[in-house]
């Protein structure tokens, strides 16, 4: 198995294709699983890197809780050790606090940014929907039951009668590697740390001169698509693209557009 030691925890990682480096940072929960209807797509044009966070899959799990800052530093300790000196970094969902604070502290390792389905925090974003919280907070139903209920609210309205297969893989992926729910609560510090205004990083992401893609779909009840512009306001090089067809999980929803999208601003 591709592990490597840095900043103090064994990482677990993949590689598939070649060229520029691409750095997919995955969600809370979420191990590189997460991509892997993407890396496919990717691997034509990107030497893509994927790997588990810290907290998760086969990534070492120390106590928490977790800072964006300390998970920024594992993937600034992985690409030391791969000896990427530049990269374009992707972060989804809580990815995207990681990439934020890792374009913020190791500015020097950034190329390119990609902040998707994400938000920067503090008192000032646009917050999850009614209709998503109900769901994602309800525990009176079943585990399997509240993590496919979890997953409809999630995705683009459709997805599951259009998609039967891939939710049910998605289903039986998540039977087969049930939640470490340690890990989990370390993880879903990271968010929380952000909460407060002085905390966040909307008055930060000035410094931030890489060239930036805010990336999300259009049907996002989780972390709305309204975070796009208010994300890419704060950016001084940012463009943003929207998903037409895909909620918060585009990663497996639409992997196809979403790496199009990715590809056309990375190359260019």
């Amino acid at each position: 198995m591709p592990v490597i030691k840095a900043n103090g925890i064994d990482i677990y990682y993949e590689e598939q294709g070649s060229g520029t480096p691409l750095v997919l940072i995955a969600g809370l929960g979420y191990p590189l699983w997460e991509w892997h209807q993407m890396v496919p797509y990717l691997a034509e044009h990107f030497r893509v890197i994927s790997f588990d966070n810290r907290g998760v899959g086969q990534t070492d799990k120390p106590a928490g809780p977790y800072t964006a800052s300390l998970l920024a530093a594992d993937l600034a300790g992985l690409l030391q050790a791969l000896g990427i000196n530049k990269a374009t970094v992707m972060g989804h969902s809580m990815g995207g606090f990681i990439a934020q604070a890792f374009a913020l502290e190791h500015a020097d390792l950034l190329d390119k940014l990609i902040l998707a389905s994400t938000n920067f925090g503090g008192p000032h974003h646009a917050p999850i929907t009614p209709e998503a919280m109900k769901v994602l907070t309800d525990i009176t139903s079943d585990p399997l039951t509240r993590f496919k209920n979890g997953l409809l609210v999630s995705t683009a309205p459709g997805f599951a009668e259009n998609q039967p297969e891939i939710l049910q893989a998605w289903l039986d992926w998540r039977l087969a590697n049930p939640l470490h729910l340690p890990g989990y609560q370390a993880q879903m510090a990271v968010g929380m740390g952000l909460l407060a205004e002085a905390a966040c990083f909307e008055h930060k992401l000035n410094q931030v001169t890489a060239p930036s893609l805010v990336l999300f779909g259009a049907h996002d009840k989780v972390v709305p698509p309204a975070n796009a512009s208010l994300l890419a306001n704060r950016l001084p090089n940012s463009t943003i693209h929207i998903l037409e067809n895909a909620g918060h999980f585009f990663p497996l929803e639409t992997p196809q557009q979403a790496a199009q999208a990715i590809q056309q601003f990375a190359l260019q």
